[in-house]
């Protein structure tokens, strides 16, 4: 049940969120070695203005934009849904190894020399990989998985990823290309362009209309297994749909954006507390909060003063973990000192 005083408060929440999505949107828009006003990024935008501005505007700036948002937005509502799914406030992608599996997937193939990084091949060996890393990780933790045993589990994943992908590096014939490679790993809405938003942006969208389905599906799985099968969810099918809808999304996501980590961990946790612990109620939320964060920390990156450009998977990383940490040692008081 929904506590009443949730009830009305989720509308004013998803409308603040929105403003908030769209002032970031405008400030990404305008921030970067050329100043832009507001004013003068809507005149830009609707084609007034003048040209300069309309080429920083729309053809440099409004791709990275629109793939932060588009790519924080999947990454919060997929760390939602998985919450949701496993019922367990510390699952991410990131902590389960998705976006560092679909890395992997990605730099195969342009190490393999079967793709570069304009081709459509990219995002789907990076949703083979989320798929796989996802399915691995519910097959080695089990149903009822407790949250020492997640955590190894997503670990183990994780670093046979990264281990992988430092292998293919390490081999490749390419200096250049294994340069572009790691630099591309640390996670970057720098020079993206249309082309890039064509790659990710339909599977995106299909993994979060997977997911969004299935939302009915988490407020019965909430209950519990057998409660919800008694409702008439069928788990099995359900679980296989979250899969998918991961592995489209984080997949399509990471496959042009690099490696973008705990926006989906810290998303969540930051509309709970507002509108509570409905799993239904929070994907959409989540969503609006995950786009909101990866807008304002691309903004970050191009304020913060520096000799050499800061990647934004980096600087999601530096504040994720203090978080993930502080969750962490919440759980384990809440189990009363133990982590099992």
């Amino acid at each position: 049940m929904v506590k009443p005083e949730f009830r009305g408060r989720r509308f004013v929440v998803l409308t603040g969120l929105a403003a908030l999505v769209t002032l970031l949107a405008l400030g990404s828009l305008g921030v970067g070695p050329v100043r832009i006003t507001p004013f003068a990024v809507i005149e830009a935008l609707f084609g007034s203005g003048s040209e300069v501005h309309q080429t920083i505007v729309r053809e440099i700036r409004l791709p990275r934009a629109i793939l932060g948002l588009a790519v924080g937005a999947i990454l919060g509502l997929s760390g939602a849904a998985l919450q949701g799914l496993l019922r367990n406030p510390l699952a991410s992608p990131s902590l389960f190894g998705a976006p560092q599996s679909a890395a992997f997937g990605a730099v195969l193939t342009i190490a393999l020399g079967w793709a570069d990084v304009r081709s459509y091949a990219l995002p789907v060996a990076g949703i083979v990989m989320a798929f796989v890393s996802v399915f691995v990780l519910l097959g080695i933790a089990g149903r009822n998985a407790g949250l020492l045993l997640l955590i190894l589990s997503g670990l183990a994943i994780s670093s046979l990823a990264g281990a992988a992908t430092a292998l293919v590096m390490n081999l490749s014939s390419n200096p250049f290309a294994a340069l572009e490679i790691a630099f591309w790993l640390l996670g970057s809405l720098e020079d993206r362009s249309f082309r890039h938003v064509m790659l990710a942006l339909p599977f995106i969208i299909a993994g979060a209309v997977v997911l969004l389905s299935q939302r009915s599906a988490f407020r019965a799985l909430s209950l519990g297994e057998e409660t919800a099968q008694s409702l008439g969810v069928d788990v099995g099918r359900l679980r296989l749909l979250v899969i998918t809808g991961v592995a489209l999304g984080v997949g399509g996501a990471v496959s042009v954006t690099g490696t973008i980590g705990f926006i989906g961990l810290v998303a969540p946790h930051l509309v709970r507390p507002l509108i509570g612990h409905d799993p239904a109620r929070l994907l959409i939320p989540s969503a609006l909060a995950g786009a909101a964060l990866l807008l304002a920390a691309d903004i970050a990156v191009r304020i913060i003063p520096s000799t050499t450009d800061i990647k934004v998977g980096v600087l999601t990383s530096i504040i994720g973990v203090p978080f993930f940490l502080y969750l962490i040692a919440r759980e384990r008081r809440a189990l009363g000192g133990g982590l099992g």
